[in-house]
């Protein structure tokens, strides 16, 4: 087993089981979006405890989808590996169409996996996109010029009032974005750049898309400038901040200026 071989496995994991969400939407179509949303997730999740049952056995992994009981195994404390899972990050843009009756593309699939403290492979899988981010070959985003106006990519239903005092304060522009994989990926791509968050998230929100910025040399931390930390007993993870390097150090005298 090798580092390659993990960057890899997660990359073929995100991308299959997008594959597989993209033909459930297809064939369960939109009449019930609640059902569509809990055959993405219940497939999803199936799939990748499978797979990752078979091919990395010894392996333990906090997937959204597990039971409370599984979350709080003690046993995942104490592993040397573990994958973190969100068989299905923006379940609810899976199930909605744009105003033009297309499938919404702004959901993913992540996969990553924490060693020994940190995170060391990840994927995200943007099926409706066609295109999966990977750690195998992370993506090059392109860098700031410092002139004009930037993008802050935040949640398309709730952004939180901070960020949109947060966005005058730096001259930014908000960019309404479904799931936190499409948001993070939105600033590897050039599509925006910066992503904040404070709104409550949990650890497979983020893990996958923080290893693949992680590898592309973005900034990613919490909204205070401290470590992103995984594999905790209790999962959650509140804020978070994703940004091309040269906007973190304003950024985050922004938000300290706000919560003065």
């Amino acid at each position: 087993m090798t580092i390659r071989d993990d960057h890899a496995l997660a990359a073929d994991l995100a991308t299959e089981a997008g594959q597989r969400l993209l033909r459930v939407r297809e064939r369960l179509g939109y009449d019930d979006p609640a059902a569509l949303r809990a055959e993405g997730d219940r497939s999803s999740h199936l799939f990748l405890m499978e797979s990752l049952s078979r091919l990395r056995p010894s392996d333990s992994v906090l997937s959204e989808e597990a039971t409370r009981e599984e979350r709080l195994d003690p046993r995942r404390l104490s592993a040397e590996r573990v994958w973190i899972i969100d068989p299905l990050d923006g379940t609810r843009e899976f199930s909605e169409q744009t105003p033009e009756g297309q499938g919404r593309s702004d959901w993913a699939v992540h996969v990553a996996l924490w060693e020994r403290g940190r995170l060391t492979a990840g994927a995200v899988a943007l099926p409706a996109q066609g295109r999966t981010l990977t750690t195998a070959d992370p993506p090059k985003p392109p860098a700031y010029d410092g002139k004009g106006r930037f993008r802050i990519a935040v949640s398309r239903s709730r952004p939180p009032e901070f960020v949109q005092k947060l966005a005058y304060l730096v001259g930014a522009d908000l960019v309404p974005i479904g799931s936190a994989g499409a948001k993070i990926s939105a600033v590897l791509t050039g599509e925006a750049e910066a992503y904040v968050h404070a709104g409550g998230q949990y650890e497979w929100d983020s893990a996958a898309p923080v290893a693949v910025a992680l590898a592309a040399g973005v900034h990613a931390s919490r909204i205070d400038g401290s470590e992103l930390t995984y594999n905790q007993a209790d999962p959650s993870l509140p804020d978070i901040l994703v940004s091309l390097p040269e906007l973190a150090t304003s950024l985050l005298a922004g938000i300290r200026d706000l919560h003065r």
